[in-house]
């Protein structure tokens, strides 16, 4: 079986100074990727910041033999994501694979959530996947492709006491993916979310003893997949965690319909038809009926 390689491709992985974006970075420059390991060097709230996680992974892809380089340019904003762009650009020549992966957590109930802990944790999770995503996109159109991974979350997907804030800005990834997805598909630009679990220094006091078994490299295969030249795969999003891999998707069911009668208390005695799982189906874009 032929070994999938990623020669002469550029990757830029985001929030790759440790944990998953690490492991994302390792893996890709293993088969033949140029990196730009882009690393603010923060702690796990925002603050602070250092090139030198950054420089440590770079360190580590060359030893083995690989092509990388450090950026430590912001994801939230505009103007860090057209530098770190230019990073790949002038250090590579070209951009081909985006991996989204930097995060902070500002973990507080919603009755003491605070513009403090709010916004931040959009900028960088939400708008983190915006602006270099952004920067490069007007580039894969030109050369027709374009690989994206945005990482999301089972806390963006389902909910988690005390992450209002990360729940909100990890959902709004999924709905920025799909978009995305449907406006590459003619320039040969897939996009994919990535709902991942490891231990990271993000995670390690949240996972308790499950934390373990968690190994990022292990989400890393999925990652580097889906960012692939031969996959087709677009518009997804991806569990993946402890060496398991699945499909999660949004559905809806088959529901009711009645234009005639429909009422507050049609509603009331129909919701078990309109509940029921069974017959679902998985819309493709958010086209009416």
């Amino acid at each position: 079986m032929s070994e999938l390689r990623f020669d002469g491709k550029v990757a830029i992985v985001t929030g790759a100074g440790g944990g998953l974006g690490r492991a994302h970075a390792l893996l890709l420059a293993s088969r033949g990727a140029k990196v730009v390991v882009n690393d603010l060097g923060g702690s796990v709230d925002g603050t602070g910041s250092s090139l030198s996680p950054a420089e440590e992974v770079v360190a580590e892809i060359k030893a083995a033999g690989g092509e990388a380089v450090a950026d430590s340019n912001t994801v939230a904003t505009q103007a860090g994501g057209i530098a770190m762009v230019k990073t790949a650009t002038d250090s590579f020549g070209g951009i081909h694979i985006i991996v989204n992966n930097a995060g902070i957590l500002r973990d507080k109930s919603f009755r003491n959530m605070t513009p403090e802990l709010f916004d931040p944790v959009i900028d960088v999770h939400l708008k983190g996947c915006v602006w270099p995503t952004h920067a490069a996109w007007e580039i894969m159109r030109e050369q027709n492709y374009g690989r994206i991974i945005n990482t999301s979350s089972s806390s963006g997907l389902y909910g988690n006491f005390g992450q209002a804030n990360y729940s909100a800005a990890k959902m709004g990834i999924v709905g920025l993916s799909n978009t995305l997805a449907i406006e590459g598909a003619k320039y040969n630009i897939k996009v994919n979310t990535l709902a991942p679990g490891a231990k990271t220094r993000m995670t390690v006091d949240l996972l308790g003893d499950r934390a373990d078994g968690m190994d990022p490299a292990l989400v890393s295969p999925i990652v580097a997949y889906l960012c692939h030249e031969s996959s087709e795969v677009s518009g997804e999003i991806y569990a993946a965690a402890s060496g398991h891999v699945a499909r999660v998707f949004v559905a809806e069911t088959q529901g009711v319909t009645d234009a005639d009668h429909m009422s507050i208390e049609y509603i009331r005695d129909h919701l078990e038809a309109i509940r029921n799982e069974e017959g679902y189906s998985v819309p493709g874009s958010a086209k009416v009926k």
